[in-house]
C-alpha cells in the first residue's frame, strides 16, 4: 500500500508553462520562504522511476554548488507528477532585462556568454548535460542591476526519458537551439549544449537566432547543414572575433567544436574592451529584431495551435485523417504529458 505524508509547501500561482512542466510558486509551510516548483507529469519518466530519487539528488548536490545554476532544494512527488522545488529567480528572462537597458554593447553579450560557459563547464564537469540551453532557461536571481544571472532546468534531460524528451522539444518548442547531431541521432553529449551556446550567442548579438524558417522542417534542414549567414544590414558593428567565436561554436562535427574550455580561452571572452573602443549601441537592433520575432512566432504559434486543434477535432468527430508529417510525429504518444492539476495536501512518502 502506498503510504502519504502531508506536504510540507502549498503551491500558489502560475509563473510559468513550460513544453512539459508548469511552474508554480510555492510556499514552505513551516518557515513561510518563497520557491518556485516545477511540476512534471510522471509519463514523461516511464521507465526510469526507479532512477529518480538518486538523479534528483546528483542534480540538487551540483546545484547548490554554482553561483550561476538555479538551486534545485527539495522534491515531492504524488501518484502523477514530480514536485521539483527551486529557488525563486525574480529578475525577470535574460532577454526582458536587455530589452530594459538604456545601451547594450558587445562586451555586455560577450560578459553573459562567458558567464553561461562557466556555469556549463561546471556543470560537464559533474557529468551534467544540459541539453536545452536556450535564453528561456536563463533567468536573472533578483531585479538588481548587478544580479546573478542563473542557468535553469538543467539535467531534465537524465529525469526524463531520452525519446519523449526529444519529442516534447522538437514537437512542441521550436528545434532553433538543438545540434544537428540530436536530429541524426548520433549523440547528445557535451558537445550539444556547445551549439545551443553558439545559437544563444548569435542571438544576442542580433535579436534573431540562425536557423529561422517558417516551418520546424525547414529550420531542422538549415540546422543540420549548418546553413546560416552573418547578414550585414545586421551585423554590421559586430566584431570578427564575435562571429569566429559563433563560427566555432556552430560546427556540424561535434569533436571539431570548442569545448566549454576552449570557448572559455576563445579571444572573445578574453579580450578587454575599453569603453571608448566598445563600438556600436546593438540594442536599437537587438530589440526591434526580437519584438518583431516575438509577434510574429506568437501569430504562427496560434495558428499552428488552431491546426492541431483543429485536426484533433476532425479526428475525433472521424473526419480527419491522422497527420504524418514529421513535425508532429509523436505529439499522439505524449498527449495527456502536461502536469496533472491536484490538491497537494498529501504526498507520497519518500525515505530520506
Amino acid at each position: 500500500m502506498v503510504q502519504t505524508v502531508p506536504c510540507k509547501y502549498k503551491t500558489g500561482r502560475v509563473l510559468g508553462n513550460g513544453t512539459y512542466a508548469t511552474v508554480k510558486e510555492a510556499m514552505h509551510v513551516d518557515t513561510g520562504k518563497y520557491y518556485a516548483v516545477k511540476i512534471i507529469n510522471k509519463k514523461l519518466m516511464e521507465g526510469r522511476e526507479h532512477m529518480i530519487r538518486n538523479e534528483i539528488n546528483v542534480l540538487r548536490r551540483i546545484s547548490q554548488n554554482h553561483k550561476n545554476i538555479l538551486s534545485l532544494v527539495d522534491y515531492f512527488e504524488t501518484l502523477n507528477n514530480l514536485y521539483l522545488v527551486t529557488d525563486l529567480a525574480l529578475g525577470g528572462e535574460l532577454f526582458d532585462r536587455i530589452c530594459q537597458k538604456g545601451s547594450y554593447f558587445e562586451r555586455d553579450a560577450a560578459h553573459l556568454v562567458q558567464v553561461v560557459v562557466e556555469a556549463v563547464q561546471y556543470l560537464h564537469e559533474n557529468g551534467v548535460v544540459h541539453r536545452d540551453l536556450k535564453p528561456e532557461n536563463l533567468l536573472f536571481r533578483t531585479p538588481d542591476e548587478d544580479s546573478d544571472l542563473l542557468i535553469a532546468d538543467f539535467g531534465l534531460s537524465r529525469i526524463i526519458d531520452t525519446e519523449k524528451f526529444h519529442v516534447l522539444t522538437t514537437t512542441c518548442g521550436t528545434p532553433g537551439y538543438m545540434a544537428p547531431e540530436i536530429f541524426k541521432k548520433t549523440g547528445h553529449g557535451k558537445p550539444v549544449d556547445m551549439w545551443a551556446i553558439g545559437v544563444i550567442t548569435f542571438f544576442l548579438l542580433c535579436g534573431y537566432t540562425p536557423f529561422e524558417h517558417d516551418s520546424n522542417m525547414d529550420e531542422m534542414h538549415a540546422i543540420m547543414n549548418a546553413d546560416y549567414s552573418f547578414d550585414e544590414q545586421y551585423w554590421h558593428g559586430v566584431s570578427d572575433n564575435a562571429k569566429d567565436f559563433i563560427t566555432k561554436l556552430l560546427t556540424i562535427d561535434p569533436s571539431k567544436r570548442l569545448t566549454a574550455e576552449q570557448a572559455l580561452e576563445h579571444p572573445w571572452l578574453q579580450a578587454e574592451v575599453k569603453k571608448e573602443d566598445e563600438g556600436k549601441d546593438l540594442l536599437p537592433n537587438v530589440s526591434k529584431n526580437f519584438n518583431a520575432r516575438r509577434t510574429f512566432k506568437k501569430a504562427v504559434d496560434l495558428v499552428r495551435l488552431s491546426q492541431y486543434l483543429g485536426h484533433k477535432h476532425a479526428a475525433s468527430m472521424g473526419g480527419g485523417k491522422a497527420r504524418d508529417d514529421s513535425s508532429h510525429q509523436g505529439v499522439q504518444d505524449l498527449d495527456g504529458v502536461k502536469p496533472v492539476q491536484e490538491g497537494l495536501d498529501e504526498v507520497l512518502k519518500t525515505d530520506e
